[in-house]
């Protein structure tokens, strides 16, 4: 029963326990004239929703015995993590044992111990974000938290903006946030976990998405707890995921002036105009309309009151997701009948169309969602990320998810039918041969039988993790590969999503060794911001000054090898630390290699002293006066999977968990700009780097291809040259190289473009002459050299590429007043490309 609200002194029963309630007409909230009986009547009120966010964890109170006070003057707060030795022995319990003593925590498992926590004034409970495993022991973490914490000059408006940022991310890695207004400062943000991974790693992951919020939003968002760096800005607050710290438990009262709740909200609230807090009289009529919209967040305690959180039986997720009074999706009470091979795949559109491939297994379907379909070609693998399991009665769902409910929008059948398992690795690997309806989406791309396989790329919290799906090249009898699409016919899924052809296919990665005898990198061409259709269809990146680099890591070891294939680990030896960073046994990984000036800004000509070492002494003293960085940008292949034909973005995302971050900078995934293409390009230029990239997001990787679909948009004009010949220098010099001839490609000729000489040091030119006398020839290479310059001119094999800067272009096509970058040993004559 639930406590009276008025007298000052009550004996009740509450679930079969009796309470002496006490000075019930105390005001504890001097500012509203809230009594102990308000506070006793509210958390009767809410109990089966606190009870459902707090049940089976340890409860650390803070009291205010005598109320909260007022401003002028504040009441004193009691901080308790120990159960009081006065407590009721009905109150549940747990231990948590730690090297030099124990700490003995109540549990707020029913209402008796919750008005019994009222009725001392333990008006604040914090919870961890873990339960108590059925032997007492902590278990792992059930839920994922973000504390938005506003600086001084920030508000909920701020941490609503950035609630938002979070909850594109975490959606991206297959987690529903769901908000609640602290009812102190700022916003917490809640995402059910299934409790397969441990404090640590979700800590991390937490740390991760902070720091990356704090990069792509450094006015907005801070990761770094320091209070000098919060003015202004949000704090993105992931250390209560760690097993040690607590957050206060959704729909606890606070213990400021007002009695405020930490209250949970809709996103619809969180996107209006005067977000504010809520006390508990709003929080009361909320729970009374609304019920509790945070109820997802956690999962219910198992029936058999293991306290560990897990589900009780497989579908438990999945239910507690629904409420079967507000959606026409099957809501079962238990699991089906195992034994069965049906699998279906669904066409969803939700808030972006997406394919869910569903497998039955064990009496649920195993659920992918494929926001770009089965591919029905092997040379084009698609993203499926891992969603929760649901129940054989989906199998024929379809209809309509109301809005506001989870997954909203239309459910058709695109395939259905059984299938033959061939393996099945929990958590890694799929391996099946799908039987359709010869009517079904599968017969549209040539055949009703599909043989794929599904493989586990990397886990993300919550049990849902990223995965490949791929049709296999060998195909049962009756399957056949894919015909080109008829354009009178319904296009397969990956065109309805609007990707381009697919790319060749590529061999596979481990096919020379490591990789990168079958793999050159993809290329960019040159354009203007006019040159980019649908901006918004675009992701860009700063351009880095320095030279192209695959990266490949096997069994811990790490071969660095320039764009025209030459192996160059050696020369950076600093980068050879990259397997610590990677998170993953192999991988293949496409980047920029740079040295950076006393700005901070990448320096080719500094980069240069670093080029041409070969000697260990040279290197290692290399290495102390010009350190080197790698920028990585893409991502190949991550343990033997083959990420080409994966749209850019896709290939993004999993780079970015792939790779953790070098503390000193060296090794590191620079965000793409958080900025339009206006934007970006201005930022470019301010930092006075050499411009940016833009990538379409829906592009695969094409390696060797010079693709549209990468443009590269420079402030600078810059030209590879190869060098034809040289001219002496005059008095002194007249011996030794003065100026370097140099052409460009022409169709299978060369074409003079010019000579030149400014940016050359002495030592330059002292070092290249011994090179260019080595590849010496007595005619010229080329049938286009002005006589003023072919007069004295000494030939030379057109072997060596080099890199300039220049103004503009004559009407005869030369380069006008052409500046000496460096020397491109990355490239090789075939590769240079005319940049008009």
């Amino acid at each position: 029963m639930a406590p009276p609200r008025s007298a000052g002194q009550q004996t009740v029963t509450v679930d079969g326990h009796t309470l002496r309630l006490s000075n019930l007409d105390k005001v504890l909230y001097p500012a509203t004239g809230t009594t102990k009986a308000d506070v006793l009547a509210y958390y009767a009120a809410v109990a089966p929703h606190l009870i459902h966010h707090a049940a089976h964890r340890p409860v650390t109170r803070k009291r205010w015995v005598h109320g909260v006070g007022t401003p002028e003057d504040p009441g004193q707060v009691f901080f308790q993590k120990n159960i009081d030795d006065n407590a009721p022995a009905w109150v549940p319990r747990n231990a948590i044992k730690h090297k030099d003593h124990t700490n003995v925590y109540p549990m707020v498992d029913d209402l008796a111990t919750l008005t019994w926590l009222g009725q001392i004034a333990a008006l604040e409970i914090h919870v961890p974000q873990w339960r108590f495993a059925a032997d007492g022991t902590p278990a792992n973490p059930d839920r994922l938290v973000l504390d938005l914490d506003p600086g001084d000059g920030a508000g909920l408006a701020e941490c609503a903006a950035v609630a938002g940022l979070a909850r594109d991310i975490l959606q991206g890695m297959g987690l529903e946030p769901f908000p609640v207004t602290s009812g102190s400062k700022g916003i917490h943000l809640y995402c059910a976990l299934d409790g397969r991974q441990t404090s640590e790693q979700v800590s991390a992951v937490a740390h991760e998405l902070a720091r990356a919020l704090e990069a792509d939003h450094p006015d907005l968002a801070v990761s770094d707890m320091r209070k000098a760096l919060r003015p202004g800005k949000v704090l993105v607050d992931w250390s209560q995921n760690n097993a040690n710290k607590t957050t206060v438990s959704p729909y606890s009262l606070r213990g400021r002036f007002h009695p405020t709740v930490a209250a949970p909200r809709t996103w619809e609230e969180l996107g209006a105009e005067g977000l504010e807090h809520l006390d508990y009289r709003e929080v009361l009529q909320r729970v009374e309309a609304l019920g509790d919209v945070l109820a997802p967040a956690t999962h219910p305690v198992s029936p058999t009151g293991d306290g560990t959180g897990a589900a009780a039986d497989r579908l438990s997720t999945y239910r507690s997701m629904r409420d079967a009074s507000k959606t026409p999706e099957p809501v079962p009470e238990a699991v089906g009948p195992t034994g069965g091979t049906s699998f279906v795949i669904q066409e969803h559109h939700a808030r972006r169309l997406h394919y869910d491939f569903r497998l039955e297994h064990e009496g649920v379907l195993v659920s992918w969602a494929v926001p770009k379909g089965p591919p029905l070609t092997p040379n084009r693998n698609h993203l499926a990320v891992q969603t929760e399991d649901h129940p054989l009665d989906y199998g024929s769902f379809e209809g309509d998810i109301p809005k506001g409910e989870y997954g909203a929008g239309h459910v058709s059948i695109w395939d259905a039918g059984t299938y033959e398992l061939e393996k099945w690795r929990d958590g890694k690997e799929v391996i099946c041969t799908l039987h359709g309806r010869p009517d079904g989406g599968l017969a549209r791309g040539g055949a009703a039988i599909r043989r794929y396989a599904l493989i586990n790329t990397g886990g993300a919290p919550g049990g849902k993790s990223n995965w490949l799906i791929h049709l296999m090249k060998d195909q049962p009898a009756g399957a056949q590969a894919a015909p080109t699409p008829d354009p009178a016919q319904e296009p397969p899924p990956e065109q309805e999503a609007g990707t381009g052809p697919a790319a060749p296919d590529p061999a596979p990665s481990g096919a020379a060794g490591d990789g990168t005898a079958t793999v050159r990198p993809m290329l960019a061409t040159l354009g203007s911001e006019s040159a980019i259709p649908d901006p918004a269809d675009w992701a860009y990146e700063m351009k880095w000054d320095g030279v192209r680099c695959l990266a490949v890591v096997r069994d811990g070891r790490v071969r660095l090898v320039s764009r025209n294939g030459v192996d160059t680990t050696a020369t950076y030896p600093e980068l050879g630390d990259l397997a610590e960073h990677l998170n993953a046994d192999s991988a293949v990984l496409d980047g920029e290699i740079v040295a950076l000036n006393a700005r901070g800004r990448p320096d080719f000509g500094l980069l240069q002293t670093r080029m041409k070492l070969t000697h260990r002494a040279e290197i290692e003293a290399g290495q102390d006066a010009t350190p080197v960085r790698l920028m990585l940008f893409d991502l190949l292949e991550l343990d033997g999977n083959d990420l080409t034909g994966l749209e850019y973005r896709q290939r993004r995302e999993l780079l970015g968990k792939a790779v953790d971050d070098a503390e000193d900078g060296h090794v590191q995934v620079p965000a793409a700009l958080d900025a339009t293409l206006r934007e970006a390009v201005e930022a470019s230029r301010q930092l006075a780097l050499e411009g940016i990239m833009a990538k379409r997001l829906t592009s695969d990787y094409q390696p060797g291809a010079r693709s549209a679909s990468w443009v590269k948009i420079k402030h600078l004009r810059t030209q590879e040259v190869v060098v034809v010949g040289w001219r002496p220098g005059r008095g002194g010099r007249a011996a030794k190289v003065g100026s370097l001839l140099v052409a460009v490609p022409d169709g299978v000729d060369l074409r003079y473009v010019g000579r030149v000489g400014s940016g050359l040091s002495e030592r330059d030119l002292a070092e290249v002459g011994a090179r260019l006398k080595k590849l010496a020839r007595k005619t010229a290479p080329l049938g286009d050299v002005p006589d003023a310059d072919a007069s004295d001119a000494h030939w030379v094999r057109p072997a060596l590429v080099g890199e300039v800067q220049y103004s503009e272009h004559t009407g005869s096509g030369r380069l006008r007043h052409p500046v000496w970058r460096g020397w491109r040993p990355d490239k090789s004559p075939s590769d240079v490309v005319v940049e008009l």
